[in-house]
């Protein structure tokens, strides 16, 4: 930890030669991964990590830079070398802080740091002991693992801003692959939570979820290649939202809005999607794998209403980007850690329920693709084109779930695909994954309900859909 004297004389240095801003980012973390591939426990690790972070601000320029020199003098000697970046003269003097109060939504309630490495191998046990028993010889790898992450934060500003906290947050992958002279086939799944290891004890049936992830990799083995061309396509709740997470929720961030390299800068109160859509970045959900009480600028975190039934309400915006669309932040402003400059992100980020069900989406189509979750794919924010990779998908025939088929792509462009979605479920679901960006890779939820996209291109070496 620092302390508010040294602090305060640190940042002062920063603002000597005129930044209008600075922060100190204090970071204290450790974590632990353990896994077992093929039935052997095959990692075991344990990581430490404690620095600082300093950013000077001036106008529309930031100067970051990070150091392990914890010292009073180390940290001085940092701060004036990155203060060389300017020329000008002080503009601020930081003289005390205020402490930052906000509502611990993510209480530290069962630390992982209690539970023994044996006590999670043998968790991890049961959920491979369930892939065993489906004895089939095309399983040709499993992979099961176990990370968690302690991590203190405490931060100084120069608007007399000072604030701690301290999280806790624990994840589970199970990694199949099966093979066979149809190829081979590979199936994820990861949970995660911030409420502490009773999630996984109390709420996570792990024998399901390890038996899901083989199930779905041998039933894909079998699935024919897609076929190809425009046509309706139905996306399953849960995982299907990262589709809107990278084809819209990365234009819609500050980093992206703020130099006009977003289809959706300068569009609020502007009709984006259709009638039907309404979509949400919240950071507040008690628990949430995405979830922050406050960012890393000392904003609360925020519910941010970003699309009321098609209208573009709001952004996701940091503080600096701020200043370019002259908006204060909005709590959504975060790093992966000390070594990486925040930026604005995403937390916890959804469409929104409809009037719909799924059953009712899947009858209401004719002939389409029913992709229920995705894999790799790639995003222009500037332009939201995408592409994205099907990892389960299927053919819909007169309102009906089909044949399994592989290979699927959707390609287009997010801001044409909301104005598409033309019905909405009322089955929203999360799920947990890490998002890369400038500042790192970061948690976040990604959801949706089911719905459908009346038109899109799908790309598929299965021929013509018929």
């Amino acid at each position: 930890m620092i302390s508010k004297k040294v602090a305060i004389e640190v940042l002062n240095a920063g603002l000597s030669t005129g930044a209008d801003y600075a922060e100190i980012f204090f970071e204290d973390s450790h974590a632990n991964t353990l896994g077992i591939e093929n039935g052997k426990v095959g990692i075991s690790t344990s990581s430490s990590m404690c620095g600082v972070g300093l950013r000077l601000l001036k106008d529309n320029r930031s100067i970051y830079g990070y150091t392990n020199n914890l010292t009073k003098a180390g940290l001085i000697k940092h701060a004036l070398s990155l203060a060389k970046s300017f020329n000008g003269e002080r503009v601020l003097t930081v003289t005390n802080f205020k402490d930052v109060k906000c509502k611990n939504r993510n209480p530290i309630t069962d630390s992982y740091d209690n539970h023994s490495r044996e006590e999670k191998i043998a968790y991890l046990k049961e959920g491979l002991d369930e892939i065993s028993k489906l004895n089939d010889p095309r399983i040709v790898r499993t992979q099961a693992m176990f990370s968690s992450n302690h991590r203190f934060v405490q931060v100084y500003n120069s608007k007399g801003k000072t604030f701690k906290r301290a999280t806790e947050f624990g994840r589970i992958y199970f990694i199949v692959v099966c093979a066979d002279e149809n190829g081979i086939e590979t199936a994820f799944e990861g949970p995660g939570t911030q409420v502490g290891y009773n999630f996984f004890t109390d709420k996570l049936n792990v024998r399901e979820v390890a038996k899901t992830t083989a199930e779905k990799a041998l039933l894909m083995l079998t699935a024919k290649e897609c076929p190809s061309g425009k046509m309706p396509v139905v996306i399953g709740n849960g995982w299907g939202g990262v589709l809107f997470h990278e084809a819209c929720g990365h234009p819609l961030e500050a980093s992206a809005v703020s130099k006009g390299l977003s289809p959706f800068a300068g569009k609020i109160g502007q009709k984006i999607a259709s009638d039907v859509v309404s979509a949400v970045d919240d950071s507040t959900i008690p628990g949430a794998w995405g979830s922050i009480d406050i960012d890393d600028e000392g904003n609360p975190g925020e519910k941010r209403l970003l699309i009321k039934n098609g209208i573009l309400n709001d952004y996701m915006i940091d503080d600096f980007n701020g200043r370019r669309i002259n908006r204060e932040g909005n709590g959504a402003c975060r790093r992966q850690n000390y070594r990486y400059c925040p930026t604005s992100r995403m937390s916890n980020t959804y469409i929104c329920n409809g009037k719909s069900t799924k059953e009712e989406i899947i009858a209401a189509t004719k002939l389409g693709l029913y992709a229920v979750s995705f894999k790799g794919g790639s995003v222009d924010p500037s332009t939201s084109e995408f592409n994205f990779g099907c990892s389960e998908a299927y053919i819909i025939r007169d309102g009906k779930i089909c044949e399994p088929v592989k290979g699927a792509t959707l390609v287009g462009k997010g801001h044409e695909i909301l104005e598409k979605i033309d019905m909405v479920a009322n089955d929203l679901e999360l799920g947990q994954g890490m998002c890369g960006a400038a500042s790192g890779s970061i948690r976040t939820n990604v959801g949706q309900p089911t719905l459908r996209i009346s038109e899109i291109t799908v790309g598929g070496r299965g021929g013509e859909l018929k």
